[in-house]
């Protein structure tokens, strides 16, 4: 059930039967495209690791896993690369470089690696969070440090949107990385969310 302001999210259970241990996002990710590109339903996942654990407050415990986690139904991202479909569990970022040029984050977790990306972005509310933008570089040394605590937006140089889906055209291909693996260049992005696809234990 997506999640509603003053309404409980997730119950207290273990793995379900058939469920695959990720250790990382992109693990995740190859889990859930595997099924998918096989017709098969997408399996339940047991987080031990990655943006998405984190942004869930999972603990990387195993034995709590097996034990009696909590169990939550997530949102997945779609992205159509140039046409080719992919998954994401947590994030999408489209750049040339990190301080130079534009970049493109397209957020289903909270978390970026160290950074607090996307300060609003819940994994289990049928949206995803886009940030969008091309800073100076004076203005990206002075963000980078508020990464760190999420206090780097608002910024009048980045656009935001919390949308269940969005596109954009490149200027030219762009690297893109999904779950922090890159997956390859695109100059055409178009993302979605697919509201409570996926049971996650943490």
């Amino acid at each position: 059930m997506t999640v509603e302001k003053g309404r409980d999210w997730g119950t207290s259970g273990p793995l379900p039967a058939g469920a695959i241990l990720a250790r990382s996002d992109a693990e995740a990710r190859a889990a859930l495209e595997e099924a998918r590109r096989s017709g098969r339903p997408l399996p339940a996942l047991g987080l031990l690791g990655g943006d998405l654990c984190r942004t869930l407050g999972g603990r990387g415990d195993e034995a709590r896993l097996r034990d009696g986690g909590t169990r939550v139904q997530v949102d997945l991202g779609v992205a159509l690369l140039d046409g080719r479909s992919h998954l994401f569990v947590a994030h999408l970022v489209a750049r040339r470089r990190w301080w130079r040029g534009r970049v493109v984050a397209v957020m289903n977790a909270q978390f970026l690696g160290p950074w607090d990306a996307a300060p609003r972005a819940h994994p289990g509310d049928g949206r995803l969070d886009v940030l969008d933008g091309s800073l100076g570089p004076g203005d990206r040394w002075k963000a980078r440090p508020r990464l760190r605590a999420g206090t780097h937006v608002p910024h009048p140089g980045i656009a935001q949107h919390r949308v269940p889906a969005w596109t954009a055209e490149l200027p030219r291909p762009t690297p893109v990385w999904l779950d922090g693996a890159r997956v390859g260049e695109a100059r055409s992005l178009a993302v979605r969310v697919e509201p409570d696809a996926v049971t996650v234990v943490v």
